[in-house]
Parts: C-alpha cells; structure tokens; sequence
C-alpha cells in the first residue's frame, strides 16, 4: 500500500448521518513533516519512507485526500470537571477512514484539520506545541505497555494560531481501532435517542467486542468489560505517575485505551496531590483522585445505557467490578516494581510505607524504582545512591530494613530481582522538561529532538547508555513549565 493510495474503510460512516458530519479538512499552507513514527507507520501496513513524500506530507495534512477517505467529524457529548456540558463533539479532528491490519482495523483521524459543525468557539486547529507533546506521549505510552491510542505523524505549517500568544498550526494523524468515547453513548442518552442508542451499543459490540452478542444481556456485559479495562488502563497510569489531566467523559474511551492527550505530565518529586493541568483549579483530576475518577467516569457511561441494560441491579453488578479490578491489578504491578514475586501478609503495610516516605520527601519517582533494583537483600552496603534520594534518610533506611527483610522472606535473588524489575521500572519518561526542549528546537525548524525523543521512548526500560542524561533529574526551571487546556 503506498503513502497516497490508502486502502481506507469507512466503517463508522455506515452509521447513520445523525452520528457524524461529512466535511473535507481544511488546507494548511506549506505543510512539512515535524516526526514519523515507523512503528506506527509499520502497524498500518506502511514503510516509514514512503510518509516522507510530499504526497504523503499533504495527505497526512488534510490538504489531499485519499482517494477511499469519506471524511467526518462525530457528535458527542459528556461531562466536563464533573459538570454536564451537554453536544460536544469533533471540535478539532476529522476522520479518515479505517485501515484493515493483523490486528484488526485501525481508524486514522486527523486533530487540528480546520473547524467543524462543533467546534463552538474554537477554530478547530492545534498548535506544533501541543501537538508534538500528543505525538511523542501517544507512543512513550506505548513503549511502556500502557493501553493508549498512537500517533502516525506530526506535521507542522507557518500559519499563525492565537492562543495565549500567537503560535504556529500543527496536525497530528492519531490511530485507534476507535475513537468513540463515553461521551458517544451519553449524547444519545440525553438526547433522548433511544434507537441511535442502541444502534451505537450494537456497533461497538459487534465490531469490537462480538463475544459479548452471545451474553444473556450483552449490554450490561459491554459495560462490564469496559470498567474492567478502564480500571486496568489507570493502574497501569499509576505505577509509571503519569498523569493525564481531562478525565472528562468524553475523554474516555471505550476500548479503556489513554485518549486525548492534553494536559498531561509524568510525576517529577512524588506528590500524590499533584495537579498536571493549570486550568484544574479544584485539583479534581489530580494523581491521587484518578483511580475513583475513572470509576466515577463508569458511572456515567452506565447511566447512559441503563435504558438497554433494563435492570439497576445489574447495572450496579457491572460497575461493582471496577474497585476489584484497580485494586488487584495495581497490587500486581506494585509487587512487580518491587520484585516481589509473592503475595505475603503485611505487604500493604510496606507499600503504604513507601509511598509515606516518597510523599515526604518528594522523591522522585521514576529515578527510585529504577535504582530500587540495585538494592541488595542481604547488606546495606551500596545503597547510597538510593538513600541520597531522601532527605528524612533514617526513614528510608527503616523501610529498607523492612523491604529487606521481605525479600529474604522468599528467598530472592539480586541478579534475577534486578533484572526483572529493569523491565517493569522504566529508565526513561517523558518528562516536561524534554518535550519542551523538543518543542523549542521545532519551532526554530530542527526537528532533530523530536526524532531522538521518539526513538529514545520506544525502548524506555532499556539502559541507552548514549542517552543517559535524560535518565537524571529534571532541571530546576521545568518546575515553572504549566499546562493547560488552552492548546
């Protein structure tokens, strides 16, 4: 399949027209190519060289479109900070159309492609600043493990975009097998559409979940599954401290996948209040608050198909699997970052044990787990590297104490805990500091930050000796670096 003759499907568009807007993007002068990422090019069937073109360059723009595309904008709805806001919808993105892959069908959408029918406000473009932040931490996500949509490409243009400041326009081509949200299914609900709801419920089930069809109520087995996953995917968030900022409904998706990177950012100095986006004022998407956030998200999706479920019960019997569910699987990957490799009474007692020390003196999070592995269980000798991390250091040292002792309990082995923790514990992440040096360097046209970024994420549990000054501590003027959901 070569770059301009996408063999695109249009599943999403067999729906019927209530669900979308057929519109073309609109063009973007002089579009270049800002970052590629072949890993995401290679899933869709594509080589990397043939995105290079200027062919290629204006397909992924907008500015031509694939001969297959039926391009469109979906409505949605969802709530915002906790408060209905009522049609939302694709403000900013257009998609393409859906490509068939081994691993079953990928939709490729364009975000910052031109306004659309509900955009309200806003002019339906994204910078190169917030653009190339969506790029890189779309697929870090990915080289971590962590359920998420992926980014294709990032291309950049002169043309002047006013935000705080004026800026330049950028278009990130995202993929994701779908980009329907919660806030999909609470459109129709409160709209009072009950047949457009069922026609989406039917959709996902079939296209993406068809094991569920033979449930006795496929429905409630849909949202099940759907709070399961959403509960894994935000354990997953909590054992790297990543953060993401919008955990609006309508940024969450029904795959359980990270969509929607805005305000993001990766925890610097443990803090479990933190708050990664400026325009949160009330700190309701904070670190600590995710977890019942999501679950909080659920609740609403359920509310939203509670008129195909037809039962309260089992509406609640549904959702009552996500506490479960966050809890099981963030005890795993805690015992996992530990190189625990049993469960043994008086475990919660050391984790809660450590996150009090880390909260205390602000540790950093990634830099510890991934020195913890050098941590031996049978002598002390060695742990400076670890103990110059607090600065309350007899705390640290009675819980290593504590941590040791544990290990002996099962027996465990340096060299095997090492190296399996090195796989869990991630050396690199992408910190605010780095995408903002990457940020820079492309609005000056060097692009080369991005590409090393890039490459550097993609393996972020491997040593890359020849990277290891991004493996340190963040400078001290990245503590002044803000987000918000102005991009």
């Amino acid at each position: 399949m070569s770059a301009t003759n996408f063999q695109f499907e249009n599943s999403f568009a067999g729906l019927p027209p209530a669900f979308y807007t057929h519109l073309m993007p609109t063009p973007l002068p002089a579009p270049y190519l800002v970052g590629l990422s072949p890993a995401a090019a290679r899933l869709i069937g594509l080589e990397p060289a043939t995105l290079a073109t200027q062919e290629a360059v204006d397909i992924l723009t907008g500015n031509r479109l694939a001969e297959r595309s039926k391009p469109l904008a979906a409505v949605y709805s969802g709530h915002q900070f906790g408060v209905w806001a009522g049609q939302l919808g694709d403000g900013r993105a257009i998609l393409l159309g859906d490509l068939a892959t081994p691993e079953g069908p990928i939709e490729l959408q364009l975000k910052g492609a031109g306004m659309t029918p509900y955009s309200r406000m806003g002019d339906g473009r994204a910078v190169l600043r917030s653009s190339i932040r969506e790029f890189l931490c779309s697929e870090a996500m990915h080289g971590l493990g962590i359920p998420t949509t992926r980014a294709l490409s990032v291309v950049g243009s002169d043309q002047g975009i006013v935000r705080e400041s004026i800026e330049t326009a950028a278009v990130v081509v995202r993929m994701a097998p779908t980009f329907i949200r919660f806030g999909s299914f609470e459109h129709w609900y409160y709209n009072r559409k009950p047949d457009e709801l069922k026609q989406l419920a039917d959709y996902v089930i079939d296209r993406f979940y068809p094991s569920l069809r033979d449930e006795e109520n496929p429905y409630a087995a849909l949202l099940e599954e759907v709070t399961r996953r959403t509960a894994r995917m935000i354990a997953h968030w909590q054992a790297v401290g990543f953060m993401h900022g919008v955990m609006n409904s309508d940024n969450m998706s029904i795959l359980g996948l990270t969509l929607d990177y805005g305000p993001f950012g990766f925890m610097d100095g443990f803090d479990a209040n933190q708050i990664c986006n400026h325009s949160d004022e009330r700190g309701r998407y904070s670190y600590s608050n995710q977890p019942q956030i999501g679950h909080w998200n659920c609740y609403a999706l359920a509310q939203a198909l509670l008129p195909l479920i037809g039962e309260v019960e089992l509406t609640q019997e549904a959702l009552d699997v996500y506490q479960p569910e966050f809890a099981r699987h963030i005890d795993q990957l805690l015992h996992a970052k530990l190189g625990l490799a049993t469960t043994q009474e008086g475990d919660r007692e050391l984790l809660d044990g450590l996150f009090a020390i880390l909260q205390a003196n602000h540790t950093d999070f990634t830099i510890f787990f991934r020195r913890l592995s050098a941590l031996r269980a049978g002598s002390s000798e060695g742990d400076e590297p670890l103990r110059d991390l607090f600065i309350d250091r007899p705390a640290f040292d009675k819980w290593a104490e504590a941590y040791r002792a544990r290990l002996r309990a099962e027996n465990s082995d340096d060299a095997a805990r090492k190296l399996a923790m090195d796989q869990v514990n991630p050396k690199y992440v992408l910190r605010n500091y780095m995408a903002q040096l990457a940020i820079e360097k492309a609005q000056n046209k060097d692009f080369s930050e991005v590409e090393r970024l890039l490459t550097l994420l993609e393996r972020p549990f491997d040593e890359q000796a020849e990277n290891e000054q991004y493996a340190g501590f963040p400078p001290d003027w990245s503590s002044q670096l803000s987000v918000s959901c102005s991009s």
